[in-house]
């Protein structure tokens, strides 16, 4: 089995097209490429039609909410957008006012549970006005919370909720223990791995760009998490993102 990036922000044009072509020569086959504002999900939607194994998410992150939700329905129809989001909370810059991030997170929650599509959420200090907000209006049957960076007791809220969690690279790094101790609670049927490049590039790349081609340094931490092999938890993550995101029917 190949690897899949989960989430990364692949850039237009040449960049772009050469970090997908490294990530195909480190056996990262596909990618999620995702949006966080109007314009930038039109550009994802764009970046997934030209590259075989590139899909798209549509969707408004919490520090753009205060732009508003218009316009991103309508790209919910394209066949290469699998996901809304990413949608969320963000309390540790507070670039959109707080009220106005709930009301954004909750349209999305409600977009994703019309129509039977993946939520990607984020959330940033706010984990207890996140679940709040899931359970008020129902956790979608597909839900992910991406660059996970809580512990145990935060992995163990999402996974009651049936969320999955994905591990990006500050599970390499040494201050990423609470993570270590959330994968090795996390049945390896309920996690992914995404690098959220351009950030958070893993060790030993760390303060350089990130890119999808470094994912598996982020699997091989997952994997010594929870003391198994690799390939178990590339195999695991590649079938749990196929039918978490119907990829194996896009």
């Amino acid at each position: 089995m190949p690897w899949i990036d989960q989430h990364c922000h692949i850039p237009p044009g040449e960049v772009g097209a050469a970090q997908v072509a490294d990530a195909r020569a480190a056996g990262v086959t596909r990618m999620v490429t995702v949006g966080c504002t109007l314009e930038q999900s039109r550009q994802m939607v764009a970046i997934a039609r030209e590259h075989e194994g590139v899909f798209a998410t549509a969707g408004i992150h919490p520090h753009d909410a205060k732009d508003g939700l218009d316009g991103i329905e309508e790209l919910l129809d394209d066949p290469v957008v699998v996901a809304v989001g990413e949608a969320g909370l963000d309390y540790h810059y507070d670039h959109s006012p707080r009220d106005v991030q709930a009301e954004v997170f909750r349209r999305q929650i409600a977009i994703a549970n019309e129509r039977d599509i993946p939520l990607v959420i984020h959330t940033r200090t706010a984990w207890d006005d996140t679940f709040a907000i899931l359970d008020d209006e129902g956790t979608p049957r597909r839900t992910v919370f991406h660059c996970f960076t809580g512990g145990a007791p935060e992995a163990r809220e999402c996974l009651e909720r049936g969320a999955l969690l994905s591990f990006s690279g500050i599970i390499t790094f040494p201050s990423g223990q609470d993570l270590r101790d959330a994968a090795a609670i996390c049945p390896l049927d309920r996690l992914l791995v995404e690098t959220d490049s351009p950030y958070l590039a893993p060790v030993p790349h760390r303060g350089k760009q990130n890119r999808p081609a470094l994912v598996p340094l982020v699997g091989a931490a997952v994997a010594a998490a929870k003391d198994v092999p690799t390939d178990d938890v590339e195999a695991a993550t590649w079938s749990t993102a196929a039918a978490f995101y119907a990829l194996d029917d896009a």
